[in-house]
């Protein structure tokens, strides 16, 4: 018989890695649209390359916020508790990012388009480096200790910034930056293609010394994770530099590709490592989250099944045909005014 709390945590786990694939090169084309696109016509070409799929992209955070709020409430309750903050100003750059493609062209002003893209940026940027350090979070151990018989965040804030977090925050947003350059080297044109390439270039490489780094302290601050999620980490790094050297030679689709691997392999061995743990807590293993403590009923998660069954196969099917649909390169003539 399947245990559907496992199940649950694996699909949870193949949601989170598809937002960070999907999502992860709209955030990293906000990162780089201050230098790849100097003028307003190239500006166009870089956003138009994400602005008919980001808000379906999106949809996988909120699967996968939904997925853990009705498959394990104690989890997300004890997350979103102690990430209060953190996960409000992803929020709220989240939300900028939204009004940025909905405004930037109600106006032919300089000023307003370039304040806009300005916002795109920066909103970016906070998500990209606070989405790794959050995920980092949850293996690298956080202030979790029972009080009055429930388990409870205790830490503050900066509780949440340790070397670990910081070099994940700081690998992340570079590879993801890496991810947006492979992404519009693909979907881009003209001076916007030219310079996502070149920028790329130096990018992987950035990206490669801090995956080093990152795995280098991870090693070194995570000591009860198994040998498996080490080799799974470890296995993206080598997929890392393998998507480097491709980019260099040209073959920048199959970059894409590696680009998936990395983040996929990257998600593996967070969740392996977290298994059977829903959260570590820093002040010893007696206090961490466990997931049969967090998950919901049996009942629920058959009923979740169901549902995940039925609707997935529409979902992806969907997200399939509107990437066929807009699968063109961003030219000057589909620019938008």
């Amino acid at each position: 018989m399947v245990n559907l709390t496992n199940l649950w945590f694996l699909l949870i786990g193949v949601l989170f890695t598809g937002f960070i694939f999907l999502e992860g090169f709209d955030f990293g084309v906000g990162i780089l649209l201050p230098f790849v696109a100097k003028g307003d016509e190239q500006r166009q070409i870089a956003i138009g390359t994400i602005g008919p799929v980001w808000d379906g992209n999106e949809v996988w955070l909120l699967t996968a916020g939904g997925a853990m709020f009705a498959a394990f409430p104690y989890w997300y309750a004890t997350m979103f508790s102690g990430f209060y903050l953190a996960l409000f100003v992803v929020l709220a750059s989240l939300i900028v990012r939204g009004v940025t493609f909905e405004f930037r062209n109600k106006s032919d002003s300089r000023f307003w388009r370039d304040n806009w893209d300005t916002a795109l940026s920066i909103s970016s940027l906070i998500s990209a480096i606070l989405f790794p350090v959050a995920f980092a979070n949850l293996i690298g151990g956080t202030p979790l200790e029972i009080a009055n018989g429930k388990l409870e965040y205790v830490g503050g804030f900066f509780d949440l910034l340790t070397p670990f977090t910081l070099i994940a925050g700081l690998y992340g947003c570079i590879f993801i930056a890496f991810h947006g350059a492979v992404y519009l080297s693909v979907k881009s044109s003209g001076t916007v293609e030219t310079n996502s390439i070149a920028i790329g270039k130096k990018l992987g490489l950035f990206a490669l010394v801090a995956c080093v780094l990152f795995i280098g302290t991870a090693y070194l601050s995570l000591k009860d994770t198994s040998v498996l999620s080490g080799l799974f980490l470890a296995g993206s790094g080598i997929i890392l530099a393998a998507a480097y050297f491709l980019f260099r030679s040209g073959k920048i689709k199959l970059t894409l590709l590696l680009n998936f691997l990395v983040i996929a392999l990257t998600m593996t061995a967070l969740f392996t490592g977290l298994f059977p743990n829903a959260m570590v807590s820093s002040l010893g293993s007696a206090n961490n989250l466990t997931l049969a403590d967090a998950a919901s009923s049996v009942y629920t998660l058959k009923v979740m099944s169901v549902i995940a069954l039925t609707l997935l196969p529409f979902i992806l099917a969907y997200q399939y045909w509107t990437f066929r649909v807009f699968k063109a390169r961003m030219t000057l003539k589909d620019v938008k005014y």
